[in-house]
């Protein structure tokens, strides 16, 4: 073969394994589609009724209101999730019912898990739910005075108590806390559960229903560090 042949035919041999990796490349770049969960019908209604207020144009993080806004985030979702960093409470589901309960229930992080790791697709605009409006901030329910509890000091209630909430106190970056009441019928409530406290959790948690306290109850709080827990009266 002619050496100006031999050369053409290694320059078209060259091109053929470049364009070979280039659309490789662009292969490896989509997930493959391995899941029926869709963005526009089951994610995209998760992402609006527990992440709008904040993840939204002019809100306190980025926006994940169309399936562009939330796809590069898809993986970064996924981990916040299932470590529960978000959507950002503190404490840990199943430990007390409170009001205004942003956390996911485990079906929804099951289905945002496989949602991503199935290629995290984005399914038929038609199906897609409106985009909810912002909620006004609500007012905390009117209460009374607070009771203070101090990590290794159990309390005794001396009187019936009604109790409209509970609010973490002096709390390290990092650390848990657990508010236990033992009835005096021997019967013992975890009233609150925290595990690795973040400073923008700060709030007071209010119970779903006011919780009535026989006199006698024992309130004790435990904590990886020294820490401390108000019971937030009814009024």
């Amino acid at each position: 073969m002619p050496i100006w042949c031999w050369g053409r035919l290694c320059n078209v041999i060259r091109h053929c394994v470049l364009a070979a990796v280039a659309l490789a490349r662009i292969a490896s770049a989509h997930d493959a589609i391995t899941t029926k969960l869709l963005w526009t019908q089951e994610i995209s209604r998760i992402i609006y009724r527990h992440c709008a207020n904040c993840h939204r144009e002019g809100g306190t993080a980025m926006s994940l209101m169309s399936y562009d806004d939330a796809r590069p985030w898809a993986k970064a979702i996924r981990d916040e999730v299932l470590s529960r960093r978000m959507p950002p409470w503190g404490a840990v589901k199943g430990v007390g019912e409170f009001r205004d309960d942003p956390s996911l229930s485990q079906i929804e992080i099951d289905m945002i898990v496989n949602w991503v790791e199935g290629g995290a697709p984005e399914g038929d605009e038609a199906y897609l739910a409106t985009t909810p409006q912002r909620k006004p901030a609500e007012k905390p329910a009117p209460s009374g005075p607070g009771i203070t509890f101090t990590s290794g000091a159990a309390r005794t209630l001396t009187h019936q108590t009604l109790a409209a909430g509970i609010r973490p106190v002096q709390l390290a970056p990092g650390a848990w806390l657990d508010v236990t009441a033992s009835r005096p019928d021997g019967g013992v409530e975890h009233l609150i559960w925290i595990r690795g406290w973040r400073p923008q959790w700060e709030r007071t948690y209010y119970f779903l229903h006011p919780l009535r306290l026989a006199a006698g109850t024992r309130i004790a709080v435990y904590s990886s560090q020294p820490a401390a827990a108000s019971l937030i009266l009814a009024e």
